[in-house]
């Protein structure tokens, strides 16, 4: 059920920025020239996914925040529909587990996000991330004080200002602990993201 939400979600924001004109009061390559800072506060909501068809999962659900701080190390690039620009970014994050039982994960993160410019106020972008911390979950699928979590996912953001931008999105994120210990069957999850981003030179 949330899979099928995401996907509709995705889908839809996808499609409206497909459809949009530009916007002409919107310089994108202003916004997004190289040396441009972005600040980003982020919440998710995750559930287990099943990807392996297992007979027993932990049906596994957790929220959790992040607070990327980026820089953007080029200019926009690129031709037509695919003009973009790279977002390079570290990210403390957190996620609290509320299913099966109580338990967190704690850890910084490598975040690279592209961002399509052709598109007015209503930016499209893909993102990978990869991260190392801290945690205290217990199940059948990791064991261990220490364990990696690497997402890729998709979006959009919404300049609400020349420099503030509201995103939403969704991520495929996998945990494990790198076999550094035993159980490492590790877990899935579909990931939906809401967030806010600042501009700045």
């Amino acid at each position: 059920m949330i899979a099928r939400l995401a996907v509709v979600v995705i889908v839809a924001v996808l499609t409206l920025a497909a459809l949009a004109p530009p916007a002409s009061a919107f310089d994108s390559a202003a916004v997004f020239a190289k040396g441009t800072y972005v600040i980003s506060g982020e919440g998710v909501y995750g559930r287990q996914f099943n990807i392996e068809w297992l007979a027993h999962q932990s049906d596994i659900e957790f929220w959790g925040l992040g607070l990327r701080a980026s820089r953007l190390p080029f200019d926009p690039t690129g031709p037509g529909a695919a003009r973009g620009a790279l977002e390079v970014g570290l990210e403390p994050y957190y996620q609290r587990y509320t299913e099966p039982h109580s338990a967190f994960w704690a850890g910084l993160g490598l975040v690279l996000r592209y961002h399509l410019l052709s598109f007015g106020r209503i930016v499209p972008y893909a993102e990978v991330a990869a991260g190392a911390g801290g945690t205290d979950l217990r199940v059948k699928e990791i064991d261990s004080d220490f364990a990696f979590v690497v997402w890729g996912g998709v979006g959009a953001s919404f300049f609400v200002t020349d420099s503030t931008a509201i995103y939403a999105g969704y991520r495929f994120e996998h945990i494990s602990n790198g076999n550094t210990s035993e159980p490492n069957r590790g877990f899935e999850s579909h990931v939906g993201v809401l967030g806010m981003s600042y501009y700045f030179r």
